[in-house]
């Protein structure tokens, strides 16, 4: 019974059993648009042999219509798909970017939090302001991991710096183990020999 009520208890099926979520995002309905105006063309395809020939009468002219919704949630389905499942998700102990590519196709990117230098974010040009989303790069230890069409950037950069710091997690300048921070902790080591001297 703990087991059953331990696998209902988790988010997304990677989730390791000490793990808590924190924060889920999606990006910008926005990605959706291609999708979108392709499924437009759906009612107005099936309304097109009634607008040519009239005298087929209503029957046909919402029959067409009825059909091209049809046609036009099934163009749209595919996009709906891709953003749907595409998440990002924070835990108390990672970042995690599922990427839903197509119907089959599925990426997943995996960070340590304590792996975080820094979360910054832009907002650029007019349709991005107007509308509300942006683009959030994140500095890690293995490369930059940069986040497109993401709604409130903003807010979603200040969610995830105020989990970095619940969790006590600061960002320092060079990983830990690395030769230029090993020789920074000897010279601070040799400081306070000196003073101690």
């Amino acid at each position: 019974m703990a087991e059953a009520k331990q696998k209902a208890d988790k988010y997304f099926e990677d989730q390791l059993d000490d793990e808590n979520v924190l924060f889920v995002f999606r990006r910008h309905p926005i990605v959706m648009r291609n999708g979108l105006i392709l499924a437009m063309l759906g009612p107005l395809l099936g309304v097109l042999p009634a607008a040519v020939k009239p005298d087929l009468g209503f029957g046909v002219f919402f029959g067409g219509l009825a059909a091209g919704f049809v046609l036009g949630a099934l163009v749209l389905l595919p996009s709906w798909i891709s953003w749907y499942f595409s998440v990002f998700i924070v835990t108390d102990q990672r970042f995690i970017q599922i990427t839903q590519k197509r119907l089959f196709h599925r990426a997943v990117a995996d960070i340590g939090l304590a792996q975080i230098q820094a979360i910054n974010y832009e907002v650029a040009g007019l349709q991005e302001t107007l509308l509300g989303f942006g683009t959030i790069k994140m500095q890690t230890y293995v490369g930059d991991l940069i986040l497109h069409d993401l709604h409130h950037p903003a807010q979603i950069q200040k969610r995830i710096l105020g989990i970095l710091r619940d969790e006590e997690i600061t960002t320092n300048q060079y990983p830990a183990g690395s030769a230029r921070n090993q020789s920074k902790d000897n010279e601070d080591t040799q400081a306070q020999e000196t003073q101690e001297a």
